[in-house]
């Protein structure tokens, strides 16, 4: 491992930290770690640790692309702020570190956590309360769905357009004998798994999921009707968080608890209003502390990345449900998103005049649900029990 201070060429505002932040690690494998420069309210250079055999020049020159495609041509706004929680104050401390070792939480991997009791109750609580909103208020049906999505289906989502860097895909070994025969042989004699396995892959079918609605959306492909839906799923979902991934806060492999709205465009902004008052309401009922606030998703990679941001911002197509973790610091626990025709028109999915209809999401992550919830009230699962049974019926 090396350390190279990288100059930009030129000094880039603070207001565009975060977005900077977000995507540093996607930018090059060979990034181990950074540190950024400020100077007179600009951000000057970033500081590198990388791989011995990383090519600095070259490093400098993605950086410096990434800045003046990705960021500096963004309009950062000021947050938005649609709702505010009540105030509380009292945040318990290491927290995950507490998790692991009471054996609750276990590292398995990259962005990868295995959970044992009490905390699993919790999720399955959590999940549970979010889960009656959808189907006791919203008169929601729920489907159970498989793990793998065909890739055509995360096409027809524009998921490789936007989100690349996050993208997880599956394959599997030709099938042909003599397919077989090569990669055992390679195998037994390199004894161990690396790249060259893919020289024998050439399936590229289907994908993990990054998010539960796509599959929604593809489970209703092709189909007819003027009755608007309400349907909801949990899942595990997947993304590529690079050297992002920590804690409960960011994983590669996590659940999602996902409500879609499926109709008229009045039914589906009517919905995801009413199904925010719904979790606001259950979030001051679980004594959370948090905001609600006006967002984007994480595009990248993409030459309109900056109008992609701005007018989803502009049209508040995106909400953010942000929780705290300690007094001054949140994370995103859940979203509220509205597509219009987009995934109607992608989808084939029609009124009964033709019409494409217009869809909405809710998307709840409910490890970190939990574990803002244990960063607030401690590990005590009494405690828990308590506060989960004195939830009013929403």
């Amino acid at each position: 491992m090396k350390t190279e201070i990288i100059m930009f060429r030129k000094p880039i505002p603070q207001i565009y930290t975060e977005e900077l932040y977000r995507r540093i690690y996607f930018i090059a494998s060979e990034i181990l770690d950074f540190t950024l420069s400020f100077k007179d309210e600009n951000i000057q250079a970033i500081e590198v640790k990388i791989t011995d055999d990383a090519d600095v020049e070259r490093l400098a020159q993605k950086i410096n692309l990434t800045i003046e495609a990705e960021i500096t041509t963004q309009k950062i706004l000021p947050p938005k702020i649609v709702w505010q929680s009540s105030d509380k104050s009292g945040f318990e401390k290491d927290v995950f570190d507490r998790l692991v070792e009471k054996g609750l939480v276990f590292e398995m991997g990259e962005g990868q956590l295995c959970f044992g009791e009490p905390f699993i109750r919790l999720m399955d609580a959590l999940d549970d309360k979010i889960k009656d909103i959808a189907i006791s208020k919203m008169g929601g049906y729920e489907y159970r769905y498989p793990t793998l999505i065909p890739t055509r289906a995360l096409e027809d989502c524009g998921y490789f357009n936007s989100f690349p860097h996050m993208l997880m895909m599956v394959t599997r070994l030709h099938s042909d004998v003599e397919t077989y025969e090569a990669f055992a042989r390679e195998y037994g004699n390199k004894k161990g798994i690396d790249s060259y396995v893919l020289n024998y892959c050439n399936n590229t079918d289907y994908c993990l999921p990054p998010t539960m609605c796509y599959h929604t959306y593809h489970h209703m492909r092709n189909t007819e009707s003027n009755e608007n839906r309400v349907v909801t799923s949990k899942g595990k979902s997947f993304r590529f968080e690079s050297k992002y991934f920590r804690t409960l806060e960011r994983l590669w492999d996590f659940t999602i608890r996902e409500i879609v709205f499926m109709g008229s465009k009045d039914f589906v902004l009517e919905c995801r209003q009413k199904f925010m008052e719904a979790s606001f309401a259950l979030i001051e009922s679980l004594d959370l502390k948090g905001h609600c606030e006006v967002a984007s998703d994480p595009f990248f990679c993409s030459p309109d990345t900056a109008s992609k941001i701005f007018n989803q911002k502009m049209q508040k197509l995106k909400y953010e449900l942000r929780l705290n973790i300690e007094e001054d610091k949140t994370i995103a626990a859940a979203s509220f998103n509205f597509h219009d025709q987009f995934f109607g028109q992608r989808f084939n999915i029609k009124k009964s005049d033709s019409n494409w209809i217009s869809t909405g999401c809710v998307g709840f992550g409910i490890e970190r649900l939990a574990y803002v919830f244990a960063c607030k009230h401690g590990l005590d699962e009494d405690k828990w029990v308590k506060i989960l049974d004195g939830v009013k019926t929403l």
